[in-house]
């Protein structure tokens, strides 16, 4: 798995816990982070009303495929992509008929 640096800024109580847990797991401060940021994903991945959102991302192409594909798995995305198709031949067709005399 590839790995990119970040920057941002947590707050200091957060920093000590996490290198608290971190000395008792006999984890890094990374290891530790990752591993909470991925469980929060893991839980709100469940939740329905995420996925609708992840699907309307994709549907007003602010995501890409891939990206549908790991948080609502392959055949939904392959649904979702295949609906995506079929409404956006429909806009075409209707906005050919209107350029009609």
């Amino acid at each position: 798995m590839s790995t990119s640096r970040v920057n941002f800024r947590i707050p200091e109580e957060l920093i000590e816990k996490a290198d608290v847990a971190a000395q008792i797991t006999q984890k890094n401060r990374t290891e530790i982070v990752t591993e909470a940021l991925r469980r929060y994903l893991e839980d709100i991945e469940d939740n329905e009303a995420f996925k609708e959102d992840i699907v309307e991302l994709y549907l007003d192409e602010q995501i890409g495929f891939e990206t549908l594909r790991e948080f609502i798995g392959w055949r939904d995305a392959e649904s979702v992509r295949a609906s995506k198709a079929l409404l956006d031949q429909g806009d075409e067709l209707a906005d050919s008929l209107a350029e009609l005399p």
